[in-house]
């Protein structure tokens, strides 16, 4: 159990935005949400081990589209979320967790855990950024019995006003509810849900997927300015390889509709597709990477990933892909109804591709 201070933000931030995939949040969000938790109060980063099995566990993040021009986002909205959650239970709430790595969700809970004195769990929903909750979900979807509240809290006010839901129910429906409600507040709004026990967690989860993206970032940073010296630092973090490096031009332009962001990337003859994230790598018309394995696209001047909503016909990037079998994997990423639907969405085959074991951290 230790303290998370502010050189531990900007690790985040680094290491969170390579596994943001090209999603997950942003990187001005998440320097504000560090430089704030780590400002106003002590954010404390434990192992599951640490805390006793029955204790409550709540996943904290946000939800929505990150190329959404109307977002808005208040750190304020994030205690409200988790505060929601906690009024609907009938015990305390002693830990939280992100539902993913990112720019910014890496970071996610640091506030809470300042002001609240929760723990914020060296664990996620997810070690890498995904388009819907589901993918996040720890494997709840399909889990017996299980009824969720979820809650939601904030979205842009010269929209919305502000908005405040709290549902109870089937995982499947409450993300759909709550996606809609996030297009409704501007495109992304902060959210809390699913509060399971810790020896869930220590079954379900990406186990140390905060020190990962720590370890990473610091590793990175280390190696800056250089932009090689920065990708060559990656790599050696990760175990992860450069796929393609060129230009890049767009295949199909983004677009956002339904709260996700769609489209396509070609980088020197492979094809990088995404929604919300990059899901699929194909070069030559072979599929070299499929999630949960890692994709980000690297600034060959700097080597710190540009996201999806930073792309630009002609930029000069280096595609980068991490085996999942190098990564901590979590019940979610083999969750074939969250899958399906994914697929569904992107026309793309994900379920047949399969998925390995992940290493241990």
């Amino acid at each position: 159990m230790r303290e998370l201070s502010r050189d531990d933000a900007l690790d985040a931030v680094w290491g969170g935005s390579v596994l943001a995939c090209g999603g997950g949040g942003w990187v001005e969000h998440g320097m504000m949400m560090g430089e704030l938790a780590t400002r106003v109060g002590r954010p404390v980063l434990c192992t599951p081990d640490e805390l006793d099995d029955t204790e409550t566990v709540v996943t904290v993040t946000a939800i929505g589209a990150p190329a959404s021009p109307n977002w808005e986002i208040r750190p304020l909205d994030y205690l409200r979320a988790l505060q929601l959650v906690i009024g609907e239970l009938d015990g305390p709430v002693s830990g939280v967790m992100t539902a993913q790595n990112g720019s910014s969700t890496t970071l996610n809970g640091w506030i809470q855990s300042a002001i609240l004195g929760v723990k914020v769990l060296d664990a996620a929903g997810d070690v890498r950024a995904h388009p819907t909750g589901k993918l996040g979900a720890l494997g709840l979807t399909t889990a017996p019995g299980y009824r969720t509240v979820q809650a939601v809290a904030g979205g842009n006010r010269e929209l919305c006003g502000g908005i405040e839901v709290v549902v109870r129910g089937q995982v499947i429906v409450t993300s759909d509810v709550l996606r809609d409600v996030c297009v409704r507040a501007g495109g992304f709004i902060a959210a809390a849900r699913h509060p399971v026990e810790v020896g869930y967690v220590k079954q379900h989860a990406a186990l140390g997927a905060i020190s990962y993206a720590l370890a990473l970032g610091s590793a990175m940073r280390s190696a800056a300015p250089g932009g090689e010296e920065v990708i060559e630092a990656a790599i050696a973090a990760t175990g992860g390889r450069v796929v393609a490096r060129g230009a890049v031009s767009s295949v199909e332009p983004l677009r956002t509709a339904g709260g996700f962001d769609h489209g396509a990337f070609r980088i020197d003859g492979c094809v990088a597709r995404f929604l919300n994230e990059y899901m699929t790598v194909e070069c030559d018309g072979v599929r070299l990477a499929t999630y949960p394995d890692v994709v980000a696209t690297l600034s060959i001047d700097t080597g710190r990933p540009v996201s999806i909503a930073e792309m630009s016909d002609g930029r000069e990037v280096a595609l980068f892909v991490v085996d999942q079998r190098m990564l901590p994997l979590s019940s979610s990423t083999h969750d074939e109804m969250a899958l399906r639907e994914v697929e569904q969405i992107m026309g793309v085959e994900l379920v047949s591709y399969g998925r390995q074991e992940g290493a241990t951290i």
